[in-house]
């Protein structure tokens, strides 16, 4: 039996880093006929289903420990959803997927405070320079921050929650029954906001490009590119995966230039130049650059 190509789990997080970093335009373009909870609502069901039916096998491991645990990491997952797509109403795409990408400077903080190791001299350093690329990108000439900009953050302080949450309660239990529980988690409460606080527009307000846009959302931004990256993560060295997988953001500036029209001031550019090198810093620690020493596996998850 041959085996599979050794840059393959490198191709399969490139591929990951890319349809999330697409993902940020067609969520934009996608709220312009669909309300931001029904989205999320019809993306995690039909990403719940498609998984259930890829992994029915798994499912009768199912326990009950399993569902509790991965039900409330569902819900924080939800929240930091929530908050980046309504975010992402007031902003552009490519700030949403930079501003979006500080929970990786947070996470360390946040296991700090739950009880964990310090954060070292190199996370102090990635918050400092998150803070300065947050400012470059948000800070407008009076010195506040936008709604939108501000729901973002929100977003990634929330991601980083969620990713606190999940390795404390749900270390252990097989990785597609948790994602499958989390995302109908997540599905219950989008519906039950949306049901609340929106109204559905009618079938006929639904275009051929929203559906395909809400094919993607689903079928690839959340089940594919899920797969790719716990293989990925599995099967390439921790620093290279984390590398990889940060591209999701620089990939969503670059779709929103290109398909959306946002124009990248040097101050913009600047800020999300900034962020990337927060997030390497804080991820990768540069040990790349030095390969006698074995880099530390690293949390990195999805955020669009």
């Amino acid at each position: 039996m041959k085996h599979p190509p050794r840059c393959l789990p490198q191709i399969a997080l490139l591929a990951a880093a890319l349809i999330w970093g697409l993902s940020f335009v067609v969520i934009k373009n996608a709220l312009d006929v669909i309300p931001p909870m029904l989205l999320l609502a019809v993306r995690f069901t039909g990403a719940a289903a498609v998984l259930s039916a890829l992994f029915f096998r798994q499912l009768k491991g199912m326990s009950k420990k399993l569902v509790r645990n991965a039900a409330v990491a569902g819900v924080c997952l939800f929240f930091a959803y929530a908050s980046q797509t309504i975010g992402i109403t007031d902003t552009t795409p490519g700030k949403n997927a930079f501003l979006t990408a500080i929970y990786c400077v947070i996470v360390p903080f946040l296991f700090w405070a739950a009880g964990g190791e310090r954060p070292t001299l190199w996370n102090l350093l990635a918050a400092a320079l998150c803070l300065a690329g947050i400012g470059l990108v948000s800070l407008s000439e009076g010195l506040t921050v936008g709604m939108g900009d501000a729901l973002t953050i929100l977003g990634g302080f929330l991601y980083a929650v969620h990713i606190v949450v999940l390795s404390r309660t749900c270390a252990g239990f097989d990785a597609s029954l948790v994602t499958i529980v989390q995302f109908a988690s997540a599905a219950v409460c989008a519906w039950v906001c949306a049901a609340l606080t929106e109204t559905f527009p009618p079938l006929s307000a639904l275009t051929v490009q929203s559906a395909w846009e809400l094919a993607y959302l689903t079928l690839l931004a959340s089940a594919a590119a899920i797969l790719f990256q716990t293989y990925g993560q599995k099967h390439a060295p921790p620093a290279a995966a984390s590398i990889l997988l940060s591209q999701e953001a620089v990939i969503g500036v670059a779709s929103s230039a290109l398909l959306y029209g946002e124009k990248l001031t040097f101050r913009l550019v600047l800020g999300f130049f900034v962020i990337l090198l927060a997030v390497i810093t804080s991820e990768t620690k540069w040990s790349f650059l030095r390969p006698r020493k074995k880099a530390g596996a690293k949390l990195f998850q999805n955020n669009a």
